[in-house]
């Protein structure tokens, strides 16, 4: 399924004609640089294992979310930011070109991701409601909040119910509307739409934490980024020692398979594997 979604994403790069030296070259810039692919591999997960003849059509909502992540990697690296010199093994944007481009670039992708939506094709109420999920967790109530907390806290201790709440918002949440779209765009009912999201907010929550575990353990050729930057970040290796992060990872996993019991069982292999993948270790 990702081999598909990376040549589908390959071909259906945006581009924009004009006399600017760069910025459609800088468009992509990001986005061939390879990455996980996690949360569109999640939508076209549960769609393929649901009603797998829709797997085709969901292809350009998934890339509405990895446009839209790719926006917010592209903000978060930004000298206002974390001013990260590399994102996915490559130069950030701000690096390659000037901070102008990366601003603006990070902007077209984020309103780019909603019109590759619009253009699947899906049942407009279908599409409607994914719009409305993707726009809802990504903005002012998700990701864009936690992202707020995190630059502003920077810095400043909170609680570990605080850092989840951060977390929720810049990381799971987003994660968690990939499974939804996913179940909405497969006619799954409320109860599994609900399921998979809260589902989802676990899984992003693990996920976190195992990246705030590679920035400790990793280095930055494995990584693709800077690492052991995140000492005056409120992550969980700062919160809970690094055996303490790994413990409440497991812990979310062991939450994450019994969760999986209530929903379809097509869709428990969907999740397992992601978990093996990207989440053991």
């Amino acid at each position: 399924m990702s081999d598909k979604f990376v040549d589908f994403l390959n071909e259906n790069l945006p581009t924009s004609e004009s006399f600017h030296p760069y910025y459609s070259e800088a468009l992509s810039h990001v986005l061939k640089a390879g990455g996980k692919h996690f949360r569109a591999s999640l939508l076209l997960g549960v769609v393929n294992a649901i009603k797998p003849e829709l797997t085709d059509k969901a292809m350009r909502v998934a890339l509405g979310v990895e446009l839209l992540h790719t926006y917010s990697l592209i903000h978060d690296d930004l000298p206002a930011m974390d001013n990260a010199p590399l994102r996915r093994g490559v130069e950030t944007l701000h690096v390659k070109y000037d901070e102008v481009t990366a601003i603006l670039v990070g902007d077209a992708l984020n309103t780019h991701a909603f019109f590759e939506i619009s253009r699947s094709d899906l049942p407009s109420d279908i599409l409607l409601k994914c719009i409305e999920i993707l726009s809802f967790n990504g903005g002012v109530n998700g990701m864009v909040l936690g992202q707020a907390l995190d630059c502003y806290f920077e810095g400043k201790k909170l609680d570990l119910k605080q850092v989840e709440f951060l977390h929720i918002h810049k990381t799971a949440k987003l994660i968690a509307a990939s499974l939804q779209m996913g179940a909405v765009i497969a006619s799954c009912d409320e109860n599994t739409c609900s399921s998979l999201y809260k589902i989802g907010l676990d899984l992003g929550l693990a996920f976190q934490i195992q990246d705030d575990i590679i920035d400790a353990t990793s280095n930055e050729a494995e990584a693709g980024k800077p690492v052991h930057n995140d000492d005056i970040k409120n992550s969980f290796i700062n919160l809970m020692g690094l055996d303490g992060a790994k413990n409440s990872k497991e812990e979310l996993i062991r939450a994450i398979i019994k969760e999986l019991e209530i929903v379809p069982s097509e869709l428990r292999p969907v999740i397992e594997k992601l978990i093996n993948k990207y989440l053991k270790g």
